[in-house]
């Protein structure tokens, strides 16, 4: 039997598939692993107190000595956001265009990994030989510089990873998508094509970013105050339109906002962002211009709590502050899950009396998407034309959309899979079948900790934030276990103490008789003291308010 009947080529997603962001994929043939992105993603509403959450790496821990890299497609948070946290424990190479590295370096610094991490820069030129695999790239349009996509060369054949991508004629930085050696990928033979779903819903084309500039440079000219404009802070053409817009309408720019100062720094020095001597100026600065003077580019287009236009439309920033007949312009849509946030920050604004432009009722054009709609994503499955489609990038609907495009493009519906992350897809002599599943999820960090926080500690978190704590304070005598002190009943978050006298009472008096009963059984052991109480006060407590408090007993001995 030849080697190439008994190998087999494996790929599956640890995080991007059901899902918006975490993205990570992997790609393995025999002993050679490769990984393409490594991306976090903001919590849901119920993962309380919950930072960011990251892929679980569990399989590639496992796997250590096979993992050749990570390759990264572009400088997006759900694309690099959990390389500081993954390297920590998988000291891989990590591939990147030259403004992605210097995004990923940034990270890497905070981190304090930039001295141990391997990092290579690359361009759509660059050839990868990593182990068995050969990687090389194509350039994509997106809505920050240095996109790639990346075509993995191996002995079943090519697997195309898009990337995040639109077809994007007129770019603001003349970086145009590299359609010939798309198709030249294409005519090789694509074994499999993994490709972006964002918008697989909607329906014709996404439009050109150079449509925002001069509805961005409009809005400057009749702004008779100062201009406020909140955007991704990664959104490298944007922040150059803003930047053109203020040149034109000769206005001073301040950035305020951690991430949006770091890019902007970051991006000019490589010589990604072009900003005329002088213009940019020191927030304190700007209330000694007259109003119609000054820009203010800031995050917060997400309308995330701590970020700069939230704390100024709640007047708690400390340095700027938003005023009435200020033009406020948020020029990002919603990622899925935050409309409510925005929504808020926009009804604060307005409370202010600023005049604010944002989201549907305002594609008036201060925003397009930086992912291709239905017809490029055609285009993209036309020009690759692969044997098996696998849609990643997007929640379920997105793929199962996008699913339907490839199969009216004529790929047959048993050569689509539609995976959850840790679904593999094995491809053995050419043919294609669901394999088994790899372990995959999600690590959840809270400040420094990572993993720690699980279900368990999340499911108490729930308790505590709906019915509260009760502790239950108890001395015991050593010698005859008789009740030296308390019980004490301590409540917080359950009922106010002083309305509720009666009610804790009457706690007090079960906590006692549960006791004294158990101590005439002979029952000594804690655990089974404890459970007793907390049953006993549970069933209590439920018949009495109709809630379930978390009760919490210390027992000590003396």
């Amino acid at each position: 039997m030849s080697k190439k009947n008994i190998d087999k080529l494996t790929i599956f997603a640890l995080g991007g598939v059901g899902e918006i962001g975490k993205n990570m994929y992997v790609v393995q043939y025999a002993n050679d692993i490769v990984v393409v992105d490594c991306g976090l993603k903001f919590p849901e509403e119920d993962m309380l107190g919950i930072d960011i959450v990251i892929p679980d790496i569990s399989y590639l821990m496992e796997n250590r000595d096979k993992v050749r890299g990570i390759v990264i497609t572009h400088g997006h948070e759900d694309h690099i956001g959990g390389l500081p946290y993954v390297l920590k424990h998988l000291n891989v190479p990590v591939y990147g265009t030259r403004l992605t590295m210097g995004l990923i370096e940034m990270k890497l610094k905070e981190a304090n990994l930039l001295g141990e991490t391997k990092r290579i820069v690359i361009t759509a030129d660059s050839e990868l030989k990593l182990g068995c695999m050969t990687a090389t790239f194509f350039k994509t349009n997106h809505s920050i510089p240095d996109s790639v996509g990346v075509c993995l060369e191996t002995p079943e054949g090519n697997v195309v990873h898009t990337g995040d991508f639109k077809f994007d004629q007129t770019p603001v930085n003349e970086q145009y998508a590299d359609l010939h050696q798309m198709a030249a990928i294409g005519r090789r033979g694509v074994i499999a094509l993994l490709s972006d779903s964002t918008n697989a819903e909607r329906p014709g084309y996404t439009g050109s970013e150079r449509s925002v500039g001069a509805e961005i440079e409009d809005v400057f000219r009749k702004a008779k105050q100062r201009v406020v404009i909140a955007t991704f802070a990664s959104n490298i053409h944007r922040i150059q339109q803003v930047i053109d817009a203020c040149e034109s309408t000769r206005r001073k720019l301040t950035v305020i906002g951690r991430s949006m100062v770091n890019v902007v720094s970051i991006a000019s020095e490589l010589g990604y962002l072009r900003i005329p001597d002088g213009m940019l100026i020191e927030p304190e600065e700007v209330n000694k211009l007259a109003a119609d003077r000054v820009a203010i580019l800031s995050t917060g287009s997400q309308g995330e709590p701590m970020s700069a236009l939230t704390r100024m439309a709640r007047s708690t920033h400390r340095k700027m502050d938003i005023l009435p007949g200020d033009t406020v312009i948020i020029a990002a849509t919603p990622i899925p899950g935050n409309e409510r946030y925005v929504g808020r920050t926009v009804d604060e604004l307005m409370r202010i009396g600023a005049h604010v432009i944002y989201g549907p009722g305002s594609i008036t054009g201060v925003h397009v998407s930086g992912h291709g709609s239905q017809e490029e994503l055609k285009l993209m499955l036309n020009i690759m034309r692969p044997k098996y489609f696998i849609p990643i990038h997007g929640e379920y609907r997105m793929l199962r959309q996008h699913g339907m495009l490839a199969e009216s493009v004529g790929i047959a519906r048993e050569d689509i899979f539609i995976v959850d992350n840790g679904d593999t897809v094995e491809i053995q002599d050419g043919v294609a079948r669901k394999g088994s599943k790899v372990p995959a999820g999600n690590v959840l960090i809270d400040g420094l900790g990572v993993g720690d926080v699980g279900n368990i500690v999340l499911r108490d978190r729930k308790l505590l934030s709906q019915d509260g704590i009760l502790v239950v304070v108890v001395t015991l005598s050593k010698q005859d276990g008789t009740i030296l002190s308390g019980p004490d009943i301590i409540s917080r978050g359950f009922v106010y103490v002083r309305e509720s006298e009666g009610l804790l009472e009457e706690a007090n008096r079960i906590v006692t008789s549960t006791l004294h009963r158990l101590m005439n059984e002979n029952v000594n052991e804690w655990a089974s003291l404890k459970t007793h109480v907390k049953d006993a006060l549970g069933r209590f407590l439920y018949e009495q308010t109709r809630r379930r408090p978390m009760i919490l007993p210390i027992i000590m001995e003396v």
